[in-house]
């Protein structure tokens, strides 16, 4: 029995042991904490306390700082009030660093009334700021207007329009959008909101760059209108080909160059393709040549039959007489010569297909009237007998008289006409300035 109570007493003495240990662990933290606790902190800790009361949302936080370190705890309605109570705590002398434990108000009713209040308050600061919202939007109206009166009213813009009208709209479009730009941001620095301006313009310019990429086609085609519309290779009405596409020139759009074909279809080419391809402008110059080939058989006079020919065509009205209808043998052949006759007509008067047509009529009658006839299409063997005198008429029945083989100049007046009224020809040397001697010796001098 003795020995019972001899273990009951070293167990009950081991229990209190490891008692009296443990809470003297747990106040040794207690006791440290306090002692870190300096007069500056509990100073910083009334300042932090006291910019929290003067905020009705924020009454609800405690802050306790220690060594530097301020920790807020308690409810907010919301979560910029938690940044508020940071910012605040951060701000006070003493405070290294802010531990934010705090958490939202769980009342719905609380946070409801947090969030009517946020909205008043914007609707007040709206309400205060609305005559500098008239005065900007009076100034954007303004911009508008007068945007529109300079556009209208510029003399080099009258004077664009005269000469190219695709570039009037453009160069309009342009002041318009300078002035009203100008507006807009004076209304903006009015507002106070000129950190908005410097957002939306360095927005604007990574978004210009997506969209180049993504709009690569259009912008080309934008940008050959202009250089288009510039240089001009063609005006409305030309009868132009574009690649393999032939028509007549309707309309310069900011995208595509429309045409009416001659079947009278509408063909709208991207301006892209229609300033990298080759381009033909028949109307550019009014004078065109036409030509066509017929066939005169053997033992008949070709010399004669270009005459009759040449003839011919100087006498069809519609063809130049200068430049003036030539002949010459395309082709020979045993039972035939191939004989081509070319004329010249002016597009503005007549219709190149309609006159080639006449003047293939009209010639190859005069040839038959004349006995100077394509060769027979069915072959017929015929047995003669010619004395001499006849062998030797059918042998010299082509005329001995020689024809012009000269230079062809036909086409020099109109080059001519062409490098004077562009002035841009960049394979023309300039006549080099030759400087009188005396001014020589006097530069060699100095």
């Amino acid at each position: 029995m003795n020995t019972r109570t001899r273990c009951l007493h070293v167990v009950l003495a081991t229990w209190l042991a490891m008692v009296t240990m443990s809470a003297a662990a747990q106040e040794a933290p207690a006791a440290s904490d306090t002692a870190a606790v300096t007069p500056a902190d509990r100073q910083a800790e009334r300042r932090v306390e006291a910019k929290l009361d003067a905020r009705p949302a924020l009454q609800e936080v405690e802050a306790d700082v220690s060594s530097g370190v301020a920790t807020l705890s308690g409810e907010v309605p919301t979560q910029p009030d938690r940044k508020q109570a940071s910012d605040l705590a951060a701000d006070t002398p003493g405070i290294a660093t802010v531990q934010n434990r705090t958490e939202l108000d769980p009342d719905l009713r609380v946070r409801f009334k947090a969030a009517l209040d946020e909205v008043e308050a914007k609707l007040m600061r709206l309400a205060a700021r609305i005559p500098l919202l008239v005065m900007a939007l009076l100034i954007v109206l303004l911009s508008v207007w007068l945007g529109g009166v300079l556009s209208r009213n510029l003399r080099f813009v009258k004077r664009l329009s005269n000469h190219n009208p695709y570039m009037d709209g453009l160069v309009r479009s342009v002041v318009r959008g300078l002035v009203v730009l100008g507006g807009s941001l004076l209304a903006l620095d009015l507002l106070g909101a000129t950190s908005l301006v410097g957002a939306v313009l360095g927005s604007a310019g990574v978004v210009g760059l997506v969209l180049g990429f993504a709009f690569k086609d259009i912008a080309e085609n934008y940008i050959a209108g202009i250089l288009l519309s510039l240089r001009r290779p063609f005006s409305p009405g030309d009868l132009v080909r574009i690649d393999q596409h032939e028509g007549r020139v309707v309309a310069l759009t900011s995208r595509t160059t429309q045409l009416m074909t001659v079947e009278g279809n509408h063909l709208m080419l991207p301006n892209g393709v229609v300033f990298k391809s080759v381009l033909l402008n028949y109307t550019r110059n009014p004078k065109r040549r036409f030509d066509f080939a017929t066939n005169v058989a053997t033992g008949r006079s070709w010399h004669a039959a270009m005459d009759v020919g040449i003839r011919t065509l100087r006498g069809i009205d519609g063809v130049l007489d200068d430049p003036a209808p030539t002949a010459l043998i395309q082709d020979l052949a045993n039972d035939a010569a191939t004989l081509r006759f070319m004329g010249w007509i002016d597009q503005h008067r007549n219709d190149l297909a309609k006159t080639r047509s006449e003047a293939m009529r009209l010639v190859r009658r005069a040839l038959r009237e004349e006995g100077l006839v394509p060769p027979d299409g069915v072959q017929r063997v015929a047995l003669t007998r010619e004395t001499g005198d006849e062998q030797h008429a059918t042998q010299h029945r082509e005329s001995g008289d020689n024809r012009d083989t000269s230079v062809d100049r036909t086409l020099d007046d109109q080059i001519d006409h062409v490098e004077s009224a562009d002035g841009k020809d960049l394979l023309t040397q300039k006549p080099a300035t030759t400087v009188p001697p005396s001014d020589t010796r006097t530069a060699h001098e100095v």
